[in-house]
């Protein structure tokens, strides 16, 4: 694992109050540029942390405006709402993963051994800069948000390669890939997720941001948008439980990792089981940090909570229905997982929990609950009830 993102709350907390001074005027002028690995950046390389959840989007929120008014690091705040707009918008499309599913796999098999593929997944294209980020990405987990912007146009539109399987190789090597934020990005520059809209990485541009590192040569000077079948309607969002009620268990998943306060108290907690299962997720990397990081809130509910803390490396309904059985409870909460594998699973162990007479009850934060709502359209019209929902929510300096 990438020595980059140590899989602590701790760790993130610290890099979250290194950042907090920067986040912005000297974010808003930098975050474009990626000078390289080991280079001083502008932007937080808070994504690891924030992907699982050890800080939550609201900590990070709130402390960068505690610091500074909304207007200052406006940048910085919308960056952190883009990875909530993406799940909130997935929410309501959940097809839309369907879909991307099915085309990696038909695209695996009719590209399977195919040279082109195997170039660019190792940096063997020739392609200046791409070939680094292709290499930087699979030794680290971890690219510059530009960087990857760049890559996914030059991989869909320069080397024409299926959007799916850059898509899937991101997957596979970042430490902080999500369904949503993974998927939906890739579908944007590739002028699906906004119809028409693409994203051209340019030489210049490269040039410029990359403080002359890279100047490219040949890439496309067109970036003609993809097509696909009609993006469905946004459907209501999913409904989700309270953590009011009886004595429960409470399970804890690689999708929020670090307990809500506001869960904890209104729950009558007997006992926590943090179950991971590296069977969902996508890379080695990525795994190797979610173990981690469980085992240490592990240890750190240890120390704080005299109530038995179980972690175990599977999540199935025979070891979530033994660790309620420990605790003594019939009922099961958990915060809510979106769209992706341990969703999927929740799903199928909630129908057999059922069976058995144990009650799986998945429980929204209130950041959710408050912004997934606004994103059943694009981006701006999502950024317009930015201002207003973190004034309701205490967030924003008077």
């Amino acid at each position: 694992m990438s020595v980059l993102f140590e899989p602590t709350r701790a760790a993130g907390l610290a890099r979250m109050h290194d950042f907090v001074p920067h986040a912005g005027r000297a974010y808003a002028e930098g975050r474009n540029s990626d000078l390289g690995p080991g280079q001083p950046t502008a932007v937080s390389q808070l994504s690891p942390w924030l992907r699982y959840r050890l800080i939550s989007e609201q900590e990070v929120s709130a402390a960068v405006l505690q610091s500074h008014s909304l207007d200052a690091a406006e940048k910085y705040v919308q960056e952190v709402l883009w990875r909530t707009y993406w799940k909130g918008w997935l929410e309501m499309r959940p097809e839309i993963w369907a879909r991307f599913e099915q085309e990696r796999d038909i695209q695996r098999d009719r590209l399977r051994n195919v040279r082109a593929l195997e170039q660019a997944e190792q940096g063997r294209t020739g392609i200046e800069g791409f070939d680094d980020w292709a290499r930087e990405l699979v030794e680290t987990g971890w690219l510059h948000n530009h960087a990857r912007m760049w890559f996914a146009s030059i991989w869909i539109f320069t080397l024409r390669l299926p959007w799916a399987l850059g898509a899937d190789f991101f997957l596979r090597h970042l430490i902080d890939a999500d369904a949503a934020s993974n998927t939906l990005s890739w579908r944007w520059v590739a002028g699906l997720q906004t119809a028409g809209k693409t994203y051209l990485a340019t030489t210049d541009n490269i040039a410029r941001y990359t403080g002359g590192r890279f100047a490219p040569k040949g890439l496309a000077e067109v970036a003609e948008p993809l097509t696909e079948a009609p993006v469905p309607a946004a459907a209501p969002l999913p409904s989700a439980g309270s953590a009011k009620g009886p004595p429960a268990l409470l399970l804890i998943t690689s999708e929020d990792l670090h307990p809500d306060e506001a869960l904890l108290r209104e729950a009558d907690i007997r006992g926590t089981c943090i179950a991971v299962d590296p069977a969902l997720l996508w890379g080695d990397k990525a795994r190797a940090f979610v173990m981690d990081a469980a085992r240490d809130m592990a240890a750190l509910l240890g120390e704080t909570d005299t109530r038995p803390v179980t972690l175990i490396d599977a999540l199935n309904a025979e070891a979530i229905a033994s660790a309620a059985r420990e605790a003594g409870v019939h009922r099961v909460i958990t915060p809510y997982a979106p769209v992706g594998p341990v969703r999927t699973r929740l799903t199928d162990i909630a129908e057999t929990l059922r069976s058995e007479g144990f009650e799986l009850v998945q429980v929204r934060r209130h950041w959710d609950a408050t912004f997934w709502p606004h994103a059943r359209k694009g981006f701006f019209p999502f950024k317009q009830h930015m201002g207003r929902l973190l004034e309701e929510m205490g967030l924003t300096r008077t």
